[in-house]
């Protein structure tokens, strides 16, 4: 039986940036239209962390169950390493998504857009058969556009319309940059895997794009966010609060761009996550003011 601090572990928390950073941006938004609704936005960020805890889980398990696991440069894996069993930490993903699904209901019910079922639905999926499944998509190279479309987009714009009550431009905008530094993280965890991913038949988009370009997508993911706050500032001039964070993402970069593997990526992805939370929290302020 895993310890509490060995499912902490499991849940891998720096991960999750990921989810609070949409929400607190999608908040940002509605509250500089003068829509903010603060229940709402917690039930919005419960269901976000929910479901990124539930990806993670879900991940372990099948990735486990797999034995792609057998060999990790990263954190811990609780099935890999046989701290838990391939059952218990299914469950465990099960209920996250399910604890997702009753807050996310909750919001269904207080906005009365229906369709937003769909969407919950879509996102749940897009968690499980992200490594689950006979063909997981996530071994086709389209987890980064996943997670751009949900951890981004999805996300982001549905944070703003369950408070608003409608979507306004400056939602999908500013979800953009949000999902590109989602994506950052994602890329670098495969860039720190590639060596052991191919081998095993995880065809992530690091191992199809080979090191040289994933070190330049990377940069990229971290760059472009600077330049939308920029391009934001004719309809939102505190946006470029955001900028503060640069300082935050020039180390990251260097050392991806210097060659950094193994064991080093995982500093990298740490300093990564701090930078997507400060952006995140600069943006927010800047869209909100």
């Amino acid at each position: 039986m895993a310890t509490p601090s060995q499912w902490i572990a499991g849940a891998r928390p720096r991960t999750l940036p990921a989810a609070v950073v949409p929400v607190a941006v999608g908040t940002g938004v509605a509250v500089g239209y003068d829509g903010g609704v603060w229940w709402r936005a917690l039930v919005a960020l419960f269901v976000a962390l929910a479901l990124q805890v539930g990806v993670n889980y879900a991940n372990d398990h099948s990735d486990g169950v797999r034995g792609t696991d057998a060999e990790r440069v990263g954190p811990m894996r609780l099935v890999g390493s046989g701290a838990a069993s391939a059952r218990q930490v299914l469950v465990a993903a099960l209920l996250c998504f399910l604890a997702a699904a009753v807050a996310g209901l909750a919001l269904v019910v207080a906005t009365g857009a229906w369709w937003l079922l769909l969407v919950g639905a879509a996102s749940i999926a897009a968690a499980w058969f992200y490594t689950g499944g006979s063909r997981p998509y996530g071994y086709r190279a389209l987890g980064e556009i996943s997670v751009f479309v949900f951890f981004g987009l999805v996300a982001v714009a549905g944070t703003t319309y369950v408070q608003l009550e409608r979507l306004p431009w400056l939602a999908v905008a500013a979800a953009v940059p949000v999902g590109l530094l989602a994506c950052a993280m994602l890329v670098v965890n495969n860039l720190r895997d590639l060596v052991t991913d191919g081998p095993v038949g995880k065809r992530t988009m690091a191992v199809v794009l080979g090191d040289r370009r994933t070190r330049v997508l990377y940069t990229l993911c971290l760059v472009l966010p600077l330049v939308i706050a920029v391009a934001l500032v004719p309809w939102r001039p505190f946006a470029a609060l955001a900028l503060l964070a640069a300082p935050l993402a020039l180390a990251p970069v260097r050392d991806v761009r210097a060659g950094a593997v193994g064991p080093a990526l995982i500093t990298t992805l740490q300093q990564t996550g701090r930078f997507q939370l400060v952006y995140g929290l600069l943006l927010t302020v800047g869209l909100a003011l």
